[in-house]
């Protein structure tokens, strides 16, 4: 008897599927145009690198504060409904740029970030758990690798946007022959215009992604979505979360999780700084960037594939390896082939997020998985607590006999090194219990 072959995503949910994967380019774009953007408030209000990481602080802190609001919403109502909150909300932070810009308060601007990743955390928490339910459960994981390989194709367009309508144009961005900033030598008259005009450019695109994001509002909310994967719980959350904390898997997941998004963001903030260091102005530092985005993208795909082949706990473990690897170039070369080895990195971290998450989850009961996917959302915090303690370490400027911006990395390092011990625990360990 032939056996019949069960579709990735079925054809009655096509629609839906393709509507709420393009949410995760929705998000990869907020994040990717913001990284650079550490870099733009660090010369333009003059901050320490530490400080002006609080902008990644901002950014996915927001995740960790709404995170299990998002999925206790999700529980007592629907998917489609916490999409549209999240929705709302995206739109609300971004267009906060605008006063932000006339007030020239750097506060103002994490605020905006703070809010607008309020509806970040509601997207990712109710999309995730939506794409896995959209099918076969056996194929949850690869379902999810794919509606996340569309992610970087919004970072991509992020990257593109900060690079060429942004840093390209910042006035406090420009050298001298020696390559050093001329924005450090101007008085107090001087830096106040280049600072009212970079802080409206910076602002422009975030007020535009708003009115997007509301159009995409009015998309979703006239199309009609599934109404599988939610059920009413018949437990409160508390008991959730024990039964959660009993399971290895997912226990280790969440804290991988916050390793692989620490390294990320980590990684893709710190490479105009790493950049900077070897005397490339910020807006060539970003195309590398948007290259190391593209490799990211490509390995999305070919690890997605890849799976239907190896064992996708055994791939992470694979590519955490790789991961450290790349980390020690970044290290120990001082010079374009540590950058190189920094761009390269992005092969590497591509699968690890969607991979976490879905044997994070593979093995939870149906009411428990949205405050489990919110557990593995908050767990994004790792992207706000570590760039300013990488931040802090580049401020010393040397470290021994190394460069501070390349043992800065060991942080990346360390994160790397767990997501290969979840890894092997999940594909050597856990799998015999």
């Amino acid at each position: 008897m032939e056996k019949i072959k069960t579709p990735l995503v079925a054809k009655e949910v096509l629609l839906p599927f393709i509507l709420i994967t393009s949410l995760f380019a929705l998000w990869g774009f907020a994040n990717d145009m913001t990284n650079p953007m550490v870099a733009a408030f660090g010369t333009l209000m003059e901050l320490s690198n530490a400080k002006a990481a609080w902008v990644q602080l901002a950014f996915y802190g927001g995740y960790a504060t709404m995170a299990i609001p998002a999925a206790l919403f999700v529980r007592k109502y629907s998917y489609k409904k916490g999409i549209l909150l999240g929705l709302g909300l995206y739109a609300f932070g971004a267009l906060l740029f605008y006063p932000a810009a006339q007030y020239e308060a750097f506060g103002f601007f994490l605020m905006s970030l703070y809010v607008l990743t309020f509806g970040l955390a509601f997207l990712e928490t109710t999309a995730s758990p939506f794409i896995m339910a959209m099918g076969d459960p056996k194929t949850a994981t690869r379902r999810l690798n794919l509606a996340q390989a569309f992610n970087p194709f919004g970072s991509l367009l992020g990257m593109f946007v900060a690079s060429t309508f942004i840093l390209s144009h910042l006035q406090s961005d420009q050298r001298d022959t020696d390559g050093n900033l001329l924005f450090d030598s101007l008085d107090f008259t001087e830096k106040a215009v280049i600072k009212t005009q970079d802080l409206s450019l910076i602002s422009t695109p975030y007020i535009v992604l708003g009115f997007v994001v509301i159009a995409m509002f009015i998309l979703i909310a006239l199309t009609k979505m599934p109404d599988f994967g939610t059920t009413v719980s018949t437990s409160n959350a508390s008991q959730t979360f024990k039964r959660l904390l009993k399971k290895p898997i997912y226990r280790e997941g969440v804290v991988a999780q916050m390793f692989s998004v620490g390294a990320q963001i980590m990684c893709w903030t710190f490479i105009i700084q790493y950049a900077g260091s070897l005397g490339i102005s910020k807006a060539t530092a970003q195309n590398y960037n948007i290259v190391a985005m593209g490799i990211f993208l490509s390995s999305r795909f070919i690890s997605t594939f890849l799976m239907k082949f190896i064992n996708s706990k055994k791939l992470l473990m694979l590519f955490g390896i790789g991961g450290i690897l790349s980390m020690l170039g970044v290290i120990f070369f001082e010079n374009i082939i540590g950058l190189y080895f920094l761009v390269a990195t992005s092969a590497f971290m591509s699968l690890m997020f969607p991979t976490i998450y879905g044997v994070a989850l593979e093995d939870l009961e149906e009411e428990d998985i949205s405050l489990g996917a919110a557990g593995l959302v908050m767990a994004i915090v790792g992207g706000a607590l570590m760039p300013p303690l990488q931040g802090w370490i580049i401020d010393f400027g040397t470290l021994g006999t190394l460069k501070a911006i390349n043992a800065s990395f060991s942080l990346p390092l360390l994160c790397f090194c767990m997501v290969t011990l979840y890894g092997y625990r999940t594909f050597k360990i856990h799998k015999n219990s």
